[in-house]
């Protein structure tokens, strides 16, 4: 039995988390609470295996009750985010501070909603309830990427790639990743488990914290160095051979494959298809097997091929997949693989 504890201001809510979740046989709702403060009296008593956390209460912000929390009790946290902008900003405060993962509340038809929330959330709560809690000094910086002030330099398409594939820990993995490459950078497309409008927002911080720049994909972008090109949520991207040279992105709103939007397969296949000689592509973090095939597709076609190990991993799902079908050339820790990625482009433009 997974042992849950539900945090919510909403007497409404906590009765409803509580009651859908109770419902699955492996999970029990050990308790429920109001705030942090009722939260901080009761987990050391109740000793929940997983929180569900909204994080707009009163007395105290769900962000600083996580920066206090998980020091002293590592215990995996699932967001319960609303999808406003603030909600969405506020769950990536959430997920750079050390929540595992997220769920969305929904706008409208609360009946149907509620009921895909619950569905979303217990397996959620599952993969939570295994993840590896890496650290607990987090990432506090919520910097966004400043508006440009005049148009960005106009760059040549690139004819290196490289792809960074995640799921559940992946926000703050491909962050990690990112954050170590040079401005120089052949061009990087992310591909990361995100609903719509999340990837917007992450592609934002990535620009603010790195010294490439970094923007959410659109249909027909040509992927130039220098670049981070982060895949849309609820989309599918694929690359295609750039008639000018290079690469550019065929992004469709064709609904999920694999039961995602987007699919780390779809994009992967696809480039391998484009020139796979010409990629160094990594699967990293996440719950699944999303990335396996295409990973092998590459390397079959003669790129070059990493997962992120199981001891930096959140969820070592994917990777694990990935590195068992034979995609992955071999698995590295999640602070070596810049470096490992860079050593793999030789003459990067």
């Amino acid at each position: 039995m997974i042992r849950v504890m539900v945090i919510d201001d909403s007497a409404l809510v906590r009765d409803v988390l509580a009651t859908g979740l109770g419902r699955d046989p492996a999970i029990q709702v050990v308790g429920t609470a109001v705030d942090p403060f009722d939260a901080s009296e009761k987990i050391p008593r109740l000793k929940p295996d997983v929180i569900t956390l909204d994080v707009e209460m009163p007395r105290m912000n769900g962000l600083e009750f996580l920066r206090r929390l998980l020091p002293q009790y590592p215990v995996p946290v699932v967001k319960v985010s609303a999808l406003t902008e603030k909600g969405k900003q506020l769950t990536l405060d959430a997920l750079a501070i050390g929540a595992v993962d997220f769920v969305t509340k929904p706008r409208s038809d609360l009946a149907r909603g509620m009921e895909a929330l619950l569905a979303e959330l217990t397996v959620k709560i599952k993969i939570a309830a295994s993840a590896r809690l890496l650290r607990f000094t987090p990432h506090t910086s919520t910097r966004t990427a400043p508006a440009p002030a005049s148009p960005p330099p106009v760059r040549p398409a690139s004819s290196r790639l490289v792809i960074l594939v995640a799921s559940t820990g992946g926000t703050e993995a491909v962050r990690e990743v990112t954050s170590h490459f040079p401005e120089d950078t052949p061009a990087v497309l992310v591909v990361q488990h995100m609903p719509a409008g999340f990837t917007r927002l992450f592609a934002q911080r990535l620009a603010g914290e790195c010294a490439m720049d970094a923007t959410e994909a659109k249909d027909g972008d040509v992927l130039t160095g220098g670049r981070i090109l982060v895949a849309p949520g609820g989309m599918q991207t694929r690359v295609r051979r750039n008639p000018g040279g290079g690469f550019r992105l065929a992004v469709t709103s064709e609904g999920t494959l694999g039961g995602h939007a987007p699919a780390a397969d779809a994009t992967l296949a696809s480039a391998a298809e484009a020139g796979a000689r010409d990629m160094v592509a990594v699967v990293m973090t996440g719950m699944g097997a999303d990335g396996a095939e295409g990973l092998k597709m590459i390397r079959n076609g003669g790129g070059r091929c990493l997962a992120q190990d199981e001891a930096t991993s959140v969820v070592f799902g994917m990777p694990a997949e990935a590195y068992k079908r034979g995609g992955a050339e071999r698995l590295v820790p999640l602070g070596d693989i810049a470096d490992a990625v860079l050593s793999l482009l030789p003459g990067k433009k």
